[in-house]
């Protein structure tokens, strides 16, 4: 069975990121609800990883690196619990890879309606940064390839890459939020 097609019980949050109940995650994307969530940006050396992502949801975007959610089975995934699962799941990463445990760096709240889509993304956005010691090897399942690039290539409004972002690595940008 896909990943997508699992049932999984998101955290429906208030715009505190208050968790006030559990959301089935198709249903919270859907009809738009404010859910939480999480975004590791991952760099090596000097570079950012961007995944080019394979997704239902914003299909077709860079993220940066990898985004998830934390599942609520009989209480909510602790983050690092959901970071370690998608690194490994997404990008054959292990904890033992990377050089320290992810930073918290902030937090974004946005909404964003996907063009070519029946789905809203509609979150508070835990945001995490590491580094890690190896170049990833993407899961095809999760997406179409990925690209290393410096901040400034990111940064630059010029950059092809800065128009394919998604909406949630634009509002990183905003709070300056993509440091190692």
């Amino acid at each position: 069975m896909s990943y997508y097609n699992k049932l999984q019980y998101i955290a429906k949050v208030d715009s505190d990121d208050k968790i006030l109940d559990k959301v089935e995650r198709w249903k919270a994307h859907e009809e738009g609800i404010l859910h939480r969530a999480i975004t590791v940006a991952v760099f090596y050396e000097d570079y950012a990883v961007l995944q080019h992502r394979k997704h239902p949801v914003f299909d077709n975007v860079f993220d940066f690196t990898v985004s998830t959610h934390q599942i609520l089975v009989d209480d909510i995934e602790d983050d690092m619990a959901a970071i370690e699962k998608t690194l490994e799941r997404e990008l054959g990463l292990e904890m033992s890879y990377l050089i320290e445990s992810p930073v918290s760096k902030g937090v974004v709240k946005y909404k964003a309606k996907d063009p070519n889509s029946k789905y809203t993304e509609n979150e508070v956005c835990h945001i995490y940064s590491c580094q890690t010691t190896v170049v990833p090897a993407i899961n095809l399942e999760f997406a179409y390839g990925y690209s290393l690039q410096k901040i400034e290539s990111i940064t630059d409004k010029k950059s092809p890459f800065h128009t394919m972002l998604a909406p949630w690595v634009k509002e990183m940008l905003k709070k300056n939020l993509l440091s190692i």
